[in-house]
């Protein structure tokens, strides 16, 4: 029991290593991915967005809330 612990405890290193050297260039781009699409809407953006939200208002009050489009 104690040589299986010792043994597993000299793995960690190099375990952690691995998933160090595997999460590097996934974790590079998520990060380049958020940076560019979790951005605030710029003010020229907002006027849109207004609208956008008072047409799905009207949509779901005609009942035509199933027929919207979405970009």
């Amino acid at each position: 029991m104690a040589q299986a612990a010792q043994k597993l405890v000299a793995k960690v290193p190099s375990l952690i290593g691995a998933a160090v050297t595997f999460s590097k260039p996934r974790l590079a781009t998520f990060w380049h991915y958020a940076r560019v699409e979790l951005v605030p809407p710029s003010p020229a953006e907002i006027p849109k967005a207004i609208e956008g939200a008072t047409n799905l208002v009207k949509a779901f009050k005609s009942g035509r809330l199933g027929q919207t489009t979405v970009k």
